[in-house]
């Protein structure tokens, strides 16, 4: 066996022979050492293959697998109305925005126009999603590194959007609400005005949030100057979303490639960035974005609130087949780009249905943020890239 890939203790060797010790019995190897594929390594079951000189990481291999359901196979030997169930999976934290995807694809090989006021619903409920997909983060990171107490506060807010979530759609977390030409249903009697109340409520609440995770020394000097990528490294390895904003990449589709209603939000939608690409950086983001969908979502209930009534779906026939052909659709997703390569034969279900999902990219990048860092340091550069394991299994 090469002695690179053996897995030992740290400081191992010194083998003494009387009181002679010899400069090669003295001698230490690395260790490797496997962090998972148990599930408390991470948001679901990864394994890292690190390799230790002493306590500083020398290299790192992220391996992925170990959850794969095949999705992209599957999407083959569905229609297009039963891939959305099975879309809003991948990504746990992002169903709507996973489901939302999937049907704008399918509309556009059909030149389909969706009613307006699906447009604007659709728009607030990829920003209401948004929100709960950011206050999962925002509690769990800081309960990596031993703080307890932000988790309370922020599923607090999250069980106020999920009660606003679940009364719309009828589910909690796979809300399977978008359908190919708008929506499910209409939306229920009086839920704008309850959907605007929580939303003051969590815009209310994350002050808090804030105050005590933010303004926490230990927080600070846990995460200031450590794990930084890059902007070159955010680029070569195709990262987005918050974590590519944190390291100076201002780019976000909702802005830069308008889709749903956002192309009438410029005055509301604000990109946020910074120019640190530590983990204190990609915190701050992820943080100042939830104020940033929170007031999305206040404009998009002002609009539909002026809209006159109307449907919020088209008729579908029985047997719905997309024509010949294929198309690219993304949307920018609570953690990063997400796409759909749909390829069809004129059939009812998909030829070819590729899945370019945000956590698999921003994953990759790990081998050349960890090696150099301390293993002390480890689950704070883990938790702050922010990833769903499914979104990388697919």
């Amino acid at each position: 066996m090469d002695i690179s890939e053996r897995t030992v203790g740290v400081g191992a060797g010194a083998a003494q022979t009387g009181d002679a010790v010899s400069a090669k019995d003295m001698a230490t190897e690395d260790m490797v050492l496997n962090i998972g594929p148990q599930h408390p390594s991470t948001h679901g079951v990864l394994r890292l293959r690190l390799r230790l000189d002493g306590e500083q990481i020398v290299s790192a291999e992220p391996i992925v697998g170990y959850m794969h359901r095949g999705a992209e196979k599957l999407f083959e030997v569905r229609d297009y109305r039963q891939i959305v169930v099975l879309a809003n999976r991948h990504d746990w934290l992002s169903a709507f925005a996973n489901e939302l995807g999937v049907v704008l694809a399918v509309e556009r090989m059909l030149g389909m126009e969706v009613p307006e006021r699906a447009t604007w619903a659709r728009t607030l409920l990829a920003e209401l999603n948004r929100v709960l997909n950011h206050l999962m983060f925002l509690g769990s990171y800081p309960l990596e590194m031993g703080a307890i107490t932000p988790i309370f506060y922020a599923f607090t807010e999250r069980e106020y959007l999920q009660a606003v979530m679940e009364e719309v759609s009828g589910g909690r977390m796979h809300y399977m609400f978008n359908r190919v030409g708008g929506l499910k249903e209409e939306l229920p009697a009086g839920w704008t005005g309850r959907a605007r109340a929580t939303v003051a409520e969590v815009r209310h609440g994350m002050v808090r949030v804030e105050e005590i995770i933010h303004g926490n020394e230990i927080f600070r000097a846990r995460t200031r100057g450590v794990g930084v990528l890059t902007r070159e490294q955010i680029l070569q390895y195709g990262v987005s979303g918050p974590i590519a904003r944190a390291s100076g990449v201002d780019f976000d589709l909702r802005r830069d490639e308008p889709y749903l209603a956002y192309g009438e939000l410029g005055d509301v939608l604000r990109v946020v960035t910074r120019t640190e690409g530590d983990c204190h950086a990609r915190f701050s983001c992820l943080l100042d974005q939830v104020a940033v969908s929170l007031n999305l979502a206040d404009a998009c209930l002002d609009r539909l609130e002026a809209l006159p009534p109307g449907p919020i779906n088209q008729r579908l026939p029985k047997v719905l087949k997309a024509p010949e052909g294929h198309v690219y659709q993304w949307t920018e997703n609570p953690l990063g780009l997400n796409g759909y390569f749909l390829v069809s034969r004129g059939e009812k279900t998909p030829w070819r249905m590729k899945l370019r999902s945000a956590s698999f990219n921003n994953v990759q990048v790990l081998k050349e943020l960890l090696p150099g860092n301390l293993v002390a340091d480890m689950i704070a550069i883990l938790g702050s890239m922010f990833f769903v394991v499914g979104d990388i299994d697919k």
